[in-house]
């Protein structure tokens, strides 16, 4: 383990252990799995109130799609003129080109150390007994591709986590265009659909399932905080779409 990571890890496996200790009685062999989600939980309830200004500066980019296309058509061969003239709309709107990732920045500290963790034999020179635990007979510190292999029954449990993952991560994206084509749609009938606002089409598609792929290369630990993480930004976006007075289709309809 790195010094830069030694306190956070340290305070983080007293953390998990202690809620695994008070989980023990009543969910045994899998009290570590929910101690890991009600950190995940825990941090990411603390992070509400910045996700939900990163949800409403999402919902003004989405609005002034129409007229950033404006902007890029009326200053299309004066690329220093057309950013002055952008940066001037988003500050008029109070919000920026990158609003909604704050949350998702301050995340990754998070994560990193609970990868650093679960890939810790000790920690502060003592053993890391949370390695000694496991989600369906899969330790919380074993990655998909270090263990039987992908097709054992151990690789089925990742496969799980990754299907579960990617449902998550379609419908938070499906979610996600609706509330941009919303509210584009109520700032103007000819504004785009398909992805976020100066977001290529094929690269907003791609995103959200990165965090699949990144799951694949980290403890499995890892992979059920994100699994709790991308769940719990999906009810918040549900939330924040119902609280604004917006119907939600169902995710099943076109």
């Amino acid at each position: 383990m790195t010094s830069f990571f030694g306190v956070p890890v340290d305070a983080m496996y007293h953390l998990i252990s202690g809620l695994t200790g008070v989980l023990d009685p009543v969910l045994g062999g899998i009290a570590a799995v929910a101690a890991i989600i009600l950190f995940t939980v825990a941090v990411r309830a603390l992070l509400m109130p910045l996700s939900f200004r990163a949800m409403r500066g999402q919902a003004v980019q989405a609005r002034l799609v129409p007229q950033l296309q404006a902007l890029r058509t009326r200053y299309a061969k004066q690329p220093e003129r057309l950013q002055r003239e952008m940066t001037a709309l988003y500050q008029r709107e109070g919000t920026s080109l990158f609003a909604g990732i704050t949350p998702l920045l301050l995340q990754w500290p998070l994560l990193s150390v609970v990868y650093v963790l679960f890939r810790s034999s000790q920690v502060a020179g003592k053993p890391n007994l949370l390695l000694s635990h496991d989600l369906l007979g899969v330790p919380l510190g074993m990655h998909w591709l270090s263990g039987a292999g992908a097709a054992s029954l151990q690789g089925l449990v990742f496969v799980g986590v990754f299907a579960v993952l990617a449902g998550l991560c379609w419908l938070s994206a499906r979610l996600g265009r609706q509330m941009t084509a919303a509210q584009a749609t109520t700032a103007s009938a000819q504004a785009t659909t398909a992805s976020a606002p100066g977001v290529p089409g094929w690269l907003g598609r791609v995103l959200p399932y990165l965090t699949v792929a990144f799951a694949a290369f980290v403890p499995l630990a890892a992979g059920v905080y994100l699994v709790t993480s991308v769940a719990w930004s999906l009810g918040e976006r549900v939330f924040f779409w119902r609280s604004h007075g917006r119907p939600i289709r169902a995710a099943a309809t076109g």
